[in-house]
């Protein structure tokens, strides 16, 4: 038989499109020899393939207790979030309601360092912690993001809300607003030692709960309309 111009696709697509071809030469099964992944001896199709069925069930057994991991983490953040706004719901007086959000977070997600802002909060909670006076370009940078911002700590004026403030390498700082950036009137900034806990590449869909949820309760201490 001229063999000549075949090539190994050819090959792999005759027997593809050939299902019947091992059936009839069933003897081939046995007698092809391959090199063992593993080691220097040779193997028979037949365990090669056993090996590589292995290996793919190996592969899907890691896949699935990573993901049994992360539904066990995702669980315990849920939980987390739940008993941080229970407690909110639960904080009747307005005047403890900023402290009281700011250390139940700490408290519930393992956070080193948090603050806390408002700058339109009604004129009844003037010269409170949370309301002494923020800078207008950090007002400005507030109302500016769409997404709470994560990075290192490059000399941002919310650093200094913190109690160690040259302790902090990275931070997030999420806007308060009641559904619109331009109608921002706070800002929360979580702060922490690792510069890996806070980054720019990091998905921020649990900030932004955190943020929505801290909005809605605080919303309590803004101006009657």
């Amino acid at each position: 038989m001229d063999t000549e111009g075949i090539t190994e696709q050819d090959i792999a697509n005759y027997l593809a499109n050939t299902p019947g071809f091992f059936e009839r030469n069933a003897e081939l099964l046995a007698s092809v020899q391959l090199s063992h992944p593993h080691g220097q001896r040779t193997v028979s199709l037949q365990e090669r393939q056993a090996e590589m069925l292995r290996d793919k069930i190996k592969a899907l057994e890691r896949k699935f207790i990573e993901m049994f991991r992360n539904g066990q983490e995702n669980v315990a953040i849920a939980d987390r979030l739940h008993r941080w706004t229970c407690r909110l719901m639960l904080t009747r007086s307005e005047l403890a309601l900023p402290a009281t959000l700011v250390d139940e977070l700490r408290d519930q997600f393992l956070i080193p360092q948090a603050g806390l802002r408002l700058w339109g909060a009604d004129l009844a909670y003037a010269d409170l912690p949370f309301t002494q006076a923020v800078g207008n370009d950090t007002k400005s940078f507030a109302a500016s993001l769409t997404e709470p911002y994560c990075g290192v700590n490059s000399g941002f004026e919310a650093v200094r809300w913190l109690s160690d403030p040259a302790d902090v390498k990275s931070l997030a700082l999420i806007p308060l607003n009641p559904g619109l950036p331009a109608e921002t009137f706070g800002m929360l900034v979580l702060g922490s030692p690792d510069p890996t806990r806070y980054t720019a590449d990091m998905g921020t869909e649990f900030l932004a709960r955190i943020g929505e949820i801290a909005s809605a309760s605080l919303s309590r201490l803004l101006p009657a309309v």
